[in-house]
């Protein structure tokens, strides 16, 4: 594994992985955002589709187009790649940029199973990058800095009780996409792949969880994932929460709802949130000047991947490992692991049990009768997203 080079006083190169839709109306903006600033570059990308790449370059004003990651990893060297591709190539991909001495940054969800997660910690370096890290924009921004920081002083009290709410309504025509809705390239249904956001953020503002219990259902859509599932969920830190992950509700939210001692603390917006977006409600008992330090959320920072890029940027610069990396990073793929085990199963399941020997571990099916697919599908060959 080589060695990130040296990132002081010049701009950060990066490259962009698959060309589709996430990488047109998110990464590029924040990665040009921040090329405007003078911190990054973007000096490569790379998909299958030639025309595509050759296309997104040209629009984006990007120097390099390549059809193979592997020459342009050789050639172009860059310090950051991004990747914008469906779940079943992040394993490889990633790793490919690690050993090349890149950082990166890879769309949710991170891969499809646990094993997959820890085989490319395995490649990061060991002090000061190269690091892998998962686009979990919600986590980001001023909104949810400001509750993070109430909840980790227990200034609003002990967590008590919370609510995880992704509901959100998919066609039969979204499904059409070939690897959409199937275990060996996308990972899991809702919870996997919608979800994972509203989830990740909970776990950010509230810790550790220590068990769950859940139930899956396939209620809609020709599918072999779930469509819809819910669960029970308790937290090191005492407090419990329900979660439902859902594609087939008319209409849409998303929403996380703490009730604490003192304070309700609610955020409800659908694809990303600013400071508008949360309410702390104070109990009827709380002086008035105390309540309203609570809603100082300070200059509205809206979560996005421009804030997210910030933040890595400025990792990458001082040899850190950035935030949603590591076991950081790791923390909502293994709650959704669990999540699958105990609906699939019908037992409670305990935070760290999945692991090497689990078939949970390897496949978020598990194996279970009616669940897993009857035959493993060919590897999937779409590059872009």
């Amino acid at each position: 594994m080589s060695p990130s080079a040296p990132l002081a006083g010049r701009r950060i190169r990066a490259a962009v992985i698959g060309t589709g839709a996430i990488a047109r109306g998110s990464h590029l903006p924040a990665l040009a955002q921040l090329a405007a600033e003078g911190e990054t570059e973007v000096v490569a990308a790379v998909d299958i589709d030639a025309a595509a790449v050759e296309a997104f370059c040209t629009e984006g004003g990007i120097p390099h187009a390549y059809t193979d990651l592997e020459r342009m990893l050789a050639e172009q060297r860059p310090d950051l790649v991004t990747i914008c591709t469906p779940p079943t190539l992040h394993r490889a991909q990633s790793v490919a940029a690690l050993r090349a001495g890149a950082w990166v940054w890879c769309e949710k969800p991170p891969v499809p199973t646990l094993a997959d997660y820890d085989a490319v910690a395995a490649e990061e370096g060991t002090k000061g990058g190269p690091y892998a890290s998962i686009v979990f924009q919600h986590r980001f921004g001023s909104g949810s800095r400001h509750v993070r920081r109430l909840l980790a002083e227990q200034a609003l009290g002990r967590p008590l009780v919370a609510h995880c709410q992704t509901t959100w309504y998919r066609d039969a025509a979204y499904y059409a996409v070939p690897w959409r809705g199937r275990w060996h390239t996308e990972g899991g249904g809702p919870a996997m792949g919608h979800g994972i956001h509203q989830m990740d953020l909970l776990l950010d503002l509230l810790g550790p969880w220590s068990e769950v219990r859940a139930m899956a259902g396939r209620l809609v859509h020709d599918v072999e994932t779930e469509d819809v599932s819910t669960a029970l969920v308790r937290f090191e830190n005492g407090a419990m929460a329900t979660i439902v992950n859902s594609v087939l509700s008319p209409d849409e939210v998303s929403r996380i709802r703490i009730d604490c001692e003192l304070a309700t603390v609610e955020l409800t917006h659908l694809y990303g949130h600013s400071n508008a977006d949360w309410r702390v409600t104070p109990a009827r008992d709380v002086p008035g000047d105390r309540a309203a330090a609570w809603q100082d959320f300070g200059a509205d920072v809206p979560s996005s991947h421009l804030a997210q890029l910030r933040e890595l940027v400025a990792s990458m610069r001082a040899g850190e490992r950035p935030r949603s990396s590591g076991a950081d990073g790791r923390t909502s793929l293994e709650l959704i692991s669990a999540l699958y085990k105990a609906a699939f199963t019908d037992v409670t399941v305990k935070r760290g049990e999945i692991g090497p020997g689990d078939p949970f571990y390897t496949a978020l099916h598990g194996g279970a009768p009616g669940w897993a697919p009857a035959a493993a599908p060919a590897a999937a060959e779409e590059v872009s997203a």
